[in-house]
């Protein structure tokens, strides 16, 4: 989509966003002994439906794994996008249906 940056970690609120003219999608998570506890992911009403979500979790992801981390999902929409993304559950720090 035009006009999107590209996903960023911020680590001061700890959440990745990627912010779009329309604003800010954001995944929060903790972090804790190299692991990445996705815990909510927010989009906002405007964006909904344009597949911002799963751009967002695609470049968190990517992250994670450039980093060496692993992750646990405590977030609904980071569960389901692992169910559709069979090749992202590597990445999960411990067993748990996706």
């Amino acid at each position: 989509m035009h006009g999107d940056s590209e996903v960023r970690n911020n680590l001061d609120a700890r959440r990745y966003e990627l912010a779009t003219a329309k604003g800010i999608a954001f995944s929060e998570y903790r972090r804790r002994d190299g692991i990445l506890v996705f815990t909510h992911t927010v989009v906002p009403k405007a964006l909904e439906g344009q597949g911002i979500a799963s751009r967002l979790i695609a470049g968190a992801l990517a992250d994670v794994r450039a980093q060496g981390l692993r992750i646990v999902s405590r977030c609904p929409f980071v569960s389901a996008y692992l169910q559709r993304h069979p090749e992202e559950r590597d990445l999960l720090a411990e067993s748990q249906p996706v």
